[in-house]
C-alpha cells in the first residue's frame, strides 16, 4: 500500500506555478489576482479562505477578501458579484459557501461571470467540462485528477466507482473519469443513497472514490485487493481528547482498507490540500485569459 500524499503535491504544485507567475510578469503578463467574498463569520469557511490567502502569497497571486456580514441582502450580493465580473484586475473570485439561508446560492454561481468562475460551478462550465472544451473544473475533482496523474495511477480501461452524486464531487468527477484523456477513458459507476447493493459494485471497482460525507462508511469487505481509494470525505466527528474536541475523519474506515488497496488519500493530507492548490492552478489560467 502506498499513501498518497496530496499536501506534498499540493507545495510541489505551488512551487511551479510560482515561478510561472514570475515568468509571466517576467514577459509583460500580469500578476494573477484572485478575490474572495466571504459572508459571516463561519468557522469552517474562515478557515478555508485564509488556507486560500496564504496560498496566494506562496503563488505570488494578488489577492483580495471581501467581507459581509450575515444580514446581507441578496441584491446587494449580487452587486458585488457584478462590479467582481466588471473588474479588470480581477481575474477571477469566489464567493465562499455555504450561504445564508436567506440567499439563493445557485442565482449568485449564476451571476458570476463564466470566464473568472474559478470554483468551476457556473453551468457554462459545467456544460463545458462535459463536452471536453477548455473550461474551469471544479477544485476537488481538478484535485484528485492531479493526484491520479502524479502517482502515475492508470485510469484508461478500469472500473471507477464513485460514491456519492453531489454537483460539487461526484458528477463532475463522473464525467472527467469517462472523458477520451489520461487519467479518463474510465468505466464509470455513480452510487448513491439510493443504490442497492452498494458493496458487491464496490468489490468491482478497480478504483473507489468516496465523496458521500459518511464517516468511515467504505471497510474493508467491500474492496478488492489492489484497489484504489480516493477519500474526499471530511466529517467533524467528537473526540474528547483532542484539544479541538473533534477530528476530522473520511468516509473511509483508514486502518481496515489500507491493508487491502494499491493506494489510498488519507484524511487529512490527501484531497483536501489539492482543492486549493486546484483553486491556484484554475486562477492562473483565468489569467491568460484563454477562457
Amino acid at each position: 500500500m502506498e499513501k498518497i500524499d496530496g499536501k506534498a503535491v499540493a507545495s510541489t504544485i505551488k512551487k511551479e506555478i510560482a515561478i510561472k507567475v514570475q515568468e509571466q510578469v517576467k514577459n509583460g503578463g500580469k500578476t494573477p489576482h484572485l478575490a474572495a467574498i466571504l459572508v459571516g463569520h463561519d468557522g469552517g469557511s474562515e478557515t478555508y479562505v485564509a488556507a486560500k490567502v496564504k496560498a496566494c502569497e506562496i503563488c505570488h497571486f494578488k489577492s483580495s477578501l471581501i467581507r459581509f456580514d450575515n444580514d446581507i441582502t441578496q441584491e446587494r450580493l449580487l452587486q458585488e458579484v457584478v462590479r467582481l465580473n466588471n473588474d479588470d484586475d480581477v481575474d477571477g473570485f469566489i464567493v465562499q459557501l455555504p450561504l445564508p439561508k436567506h440567499i439563493d446560492e445557485q442565482a449568485i454561481i449564476e451571476a458570476i461571470d463564466y470566464r473568472k468562475d474559478v470554483d468551476g460551478f457556473h453551468p457554462l462550465n459545467v456544460g463545458r467540462m462535459s463536452i471536453g472544451l477548455p473550461c474551469f473544473v471544479s477544485a476537488t475533482p481538478a484535485g484528485i485528477i492531479e493526484l491520479l496523474k502524479r502517482y502515475n495511477i492508470t485510469t484508461s480501461g478500469k472500473h471507477c466507482v464513485i460514491l456519492g452524486r453531489s454537483n460539487i464531487v461526484g458528477k463532475p468527477m463522473a464525467t472527467l473519469l469517462m472523458q477520451k484523456n489520461e487519467p479518463g477513458n474510465a468505466t464509470v459507476t455513480v452510487c448513491h443513497s439510493r443504490t442497492p447493493n452498494i458493496k458487491e459494485i464496490c468489490l468491482t471497482a478497480d478504483i473507489i472514490i468516496a465523496a458521500l460525507g459518511q464517516p468511515n462508511f467504505v471497510t474493508a469487505d467491500m474492496v478488492k485487493p489492489g484497489a484504489v481509494i480516493i477519500d474526499v470525505g471530511t466529517t467533524r466527528v467528537p473526540d474528547a481528547s483532542r484539544k479541538s474536541g473533534f477530528k476530522l475523519t473520511g468516509d473511509v474506515l483508514f486502518d481496515e482498507v489500507s491493508a487491502k488497496c494499491s493506494y489510498i488519500t488519507p484524511v487529512p493530507g490527501g484531497v483536501g490540500p489539492m482543492t486549493i492548490c486546484s483553486l491556484m492552478m484554475n486562477t492562473l489560467k483565468a489569467s491568460k485569459k484563454k477562457i
